[in-house]
């Protein structure tokens, strides 16, 4: 298994915050880029862990996703 990041964010609750108001589900952080990591056979199992965790229909977007090398 090798160790991607995956960089995202959620469109909705950018949206929320232009227009003056919070999400009614998450939090105004996600506004803001996360990075998050997850384990995986190639970037698109990558991109499917993540996005059943962060699905698109709920607003999230994601921006990248790189491989985190192994330095052992």
């Amino acid at each position: 298994m090798k160790t991607y990041e995956i960089t995202l964010y959620n469109q909705d609750v950018r949206k929320a915050l232009e227009s003056g108001h919070s999400h009614t589900q998450y939090d105004d952080a996600w506004a803001d880029q996360h990075f998050l990591q997850v384990e995986a056979r190639d970037m698109a199992e990558a991109r499917r862990r993540i996005q059943t965790r962060h699905p698109e229909r709920q607003g999230f977007i994601i921006v990248d996703i790189i491989e985190i090398p192994d330095f052992q």
